[in-house]
């Protein structure tokens, strides 16, 4: 039960101030108990600076009178970020304008209404939206919350299609992480955000961010009815709109009895002409009203008053206060700000297509023989900058990203050969861990042990690399860049490109999943690589990611998709798929067992795990030096291969079997795993810190 918190008269009186006029209120306990005992309480209400201000903004503006008259602080925020990820309307550069024209109209208009600004703060979201700190709690956030969640949190403020912006599900998060970085005890917004307020009680506990209290005022319809929007012109009146605009505008509206709910000039005075006038009467063709009920039983029952007389008073009293609002705007200054913040966004070149590019960049004999060097047996998707590079004397600078999600295994030899074989192809190569990367994957990687799981991955694949004689490779973390300003704004650039659906490349539930072909093509891009190679199953990704950056005016990224190493069931050897995949702690009778296991059947080549183990690690391994195979005389004895096809033939043509194969194949992994495991066995610690065991939920 809540608690029944007693208050003074004079604090009773504050409480009442704040709440009055409100069309709902949630965590009023809260906000009694801080009255109670003097805490110095401090709301903010924030707005993206998107449209132009108008006459709606009238309504929240009384109420911050109201909070500073009850002694509160108020914070005003200008959400540019928010705006940002608007569809990328606008760049940051007219942002900045934007933002610098909100605060003066919103200052004139406060003054206008004798709203005293000097208690007021005025804070820029993008001060401290784009740090480290607040973009980890995003991420944190998008981990505990559903698609279907951040969908309908911003059902009100989000514009609603099929398949949404992926930037319209992170607006919401945004908003309600704002409230601990602007250190709020409460958010005061129109009703319309009550979805993103209830999201934000519900949500920020499970990140350790805090409940807080939320007031919402009613919203002032269009004149057009609906909503009234900064973006719909003929449902709005600018703060800055001349006299004959705002006459036109209203002589225009709509203003018929029978539906007081959808009557926007009658709505006006509900929402802005009562709560500025209050106590205040006012008189129309020498009739006085001093509420709106009055004004209503006027109009709709006694019909003793018309449309056109509601109409002539709601244009002197908006004109009245438009006109104080203006006299503090009509400037060369403010002018000239208005046509930066509100001029046609530059278009991104998009000449370079995704999928199915062809360049048109001519490859002299040199760049096309060094194509054939570097695609190998593999897939290769191309991009000009690829094109162009080939072209030059200049070695070929090649990535390898690795997500830091389950464990290292066999399966990561496949990316460690193919850098072996393009380091000696003189490229320079590097790898990359993303320990994101398997945190956005549904939680493969605790957020408490990213560190802890990039330093394992670090310490593993240093070890695989010495087994293979790979050196001269340096290991980066993607944590150097990818909480850096220019990293997070290109990733709200993105979001602001894609589809929710488009972007659901990884399956799962989170809003985090979302996020990872994005964090994919950003870990490329700041890398700084000419290709990147890659598994076979990330070609979505490669695409995908293609296409975000030709959609932000990034260059493409060109990448070699090199082929699956199986998992004892067949499939992709997977991280998280303990029971399919080798893992260089496995024991020598553990390994045995998982290949003994295997699918080989005799003369069979399809899907047969020892063969494609053999041709996708053993033959490459060997260097062209020859295999023996192991075989009792009264079997026919050692059989050498060469190459791997030559072993592929013997087995097709049953020279060689299962019972051969299967012992050589396990034979050759074992040798290769064991100084692996030799060197991490004693490194317990880093182990389970890398994968600390996770509490049962209750």
């Amino acid at each position: 039960m809540a608690e029944i918190v007693e208050l003074s008269e004079a604090d009773q009186q504050r409480k009442d101030l704040i709440l009055r006029n409100l069309q709902e209120s949630l965590g009023v306990d809260k906000l009694t108990k801080q009255l109670s005992t003097g805490k110095n309480i401090h709301v903010y209400w924030g707005t993206a600076t998107t449209g132009k201000p108008h006459v709606g903004y009238m309504v929240p503006m009384q109420k911050i009178a109201d909070f500073l008259n009850a002694g509160i602080k108020v914070t005003i925020l200008f959400a540019d970020v928010h705006a940002f990820l608007d569809n990328l309307k606008s760049t940051f550069e007219m942002l900045e304008y934007r933002v610098e024209y909100y605060q003066r109209v919103i200052k004139a208009l406060l003054s206008s209404l004798d709203v005293p600004i000097e208690k007021l703060s005025f804070q820029l979201g993008s001060s401290y939206q784009l740090s480290e700190a607040y973009t980890q709690d995003v991420l944190k956030l998008c981990g505990h919350i559903s698609q279907r969640d951040a969908l309908r949190a911003g059902a009100e403020v989000v514009k609603q299609v099929d398949s949404p912006l992926l930037s319209g599900l992170l607006y919401p998060l945004l908003q309600a992480i704002d409230e601990q970085y602007l250190k709020a005890d409460g958010q005061f917004g129109g009703v319309d955000q009550r979805k993103i307020f209830i999201l934000a009680e519900e949500q920020l506990p499970k990140i350790k961010l805090g409940k807080r209290w939320h007031l919402m005022n009613p919203m002032v319809p269009g004149l057009t009815g609906g909503k009234m929007s900064s973006s719909e012109i003929d449902s709005k009146i600018d703060l800055l709109d001349k006299p004959n605009v705002v006459s036109m505008k209203i002589d225009n509206s709509v203003c018929v009895r029978g539906n007081p709910e959808e009557n926007g000039v009658l709505q006006f005075f509900r929402f802005v002409v009562f709560p500025i006038i209050s106590p205040r009467i006012i008189d129309i063709k020498g009739q006085s009203y001093s509420n709106y009920d009055e004004i209503v039983e006027s109009f709709e029952e006694k019909e003793s008053i018309s449309a056109e007389a509601l109409k002539e008073f709601l244009k002197a009293f908006l004109i009245g206060i438009l006109t104080k609002v203006q006299d503090k705007c009509e400037n060369e200054e403010l002018r000239n700000i208005m046509n930066h913040a509100y001029s046609s966004p530059p278009e991104l070149d998009t000449s370079e297509l995704s999928e199915g590019f062809q360049t048109v960049l001519e490859l002299k004999d040199m760049g096309g023989d060094r194509m054939k060097e570097i695609k190998g047996d593999c897939e290769l998707i191309t991009s000009a900058k690829l094109y162009q590079k080939l072209n030059t004397d200049e070695p070929l600078k090649v990535l390898w990203r690795v997500s830091a999600k389950g464990k290292v295994n066999l399966g990561h030899l496949g990316g460690l050969l193919q850098l072996k074989r393009l380091q000696a192809l003189k490229c320079e190569c590097s790898i990359l861990i993303s320990d994101i990367g398997g945190f956005l994957d549904n939680g493969k990687c605790p957020w408490n042990a990213l560190e802890a799981r990039a330093k394992y991955y670090e310490e593993a694949l240093k070890q695989f690399m010495k087994a293979i004689s790979l050196e001269n490779v340096p290991i980066r973390h993607s944590r150097e860049n990818q909480y850096e300003r220019d990293y997070t704004l290109e990733m709200y650039k993105m979001a602001s490109k894609v589809t929710k659906d488009a972007s659901a490349i990884v399956e799962g539930n989170t809003l985090a999943t979302h996020l990872c072909p994005l964090y994919h093509a950003l870990d490329v891009h700041f890398a700084d690589v000419d290709l990147l190679i890659t598994g076979e199953e990330q070609r979505p990704f490669v695409i995908l990611g293609q296409q975000l950056c030709q959609g932000i005016g990034l260059p493409s990224q060109a990448a070699l998709l090199f082929p699956k190493i199986p998992g004892m069931n067949g499939e992709r050897m997977s991280s998280s798929n303990t029971e399919q995949h080798l893992d260089p702690l496995d024991t020598v009778k553990q390994i045995n067992k998982k290949i003994g296991s295997s699918f080989c059947e005799p003369k069979n080549v399809k899907d047969n795990v020892a063969l494609d183990l053999a041709r996708l690690i053993i033959f490459p391994l060997h260097e062209g030096k020859e295999v023996v195979i192991k075989r009792d005389e009264k079997y026919g004895g050692n059989v050498s291969f060469s190459d791997y096809a030559a072993l592929e033939a013997s087995f097709a043509e049953e020279i060689i079997h299962p019972s051969d194969l299967k012992p050589f194949v396990t034979e050759q992994i074992n040798a290769l795993l064991e100084p692996i495991r030799t060197a991490l066995t004693p490194q317990s610690k880093m182990i389970t810190a890398a994968f600390p065991k996770v509490a049962k939920k209750k």
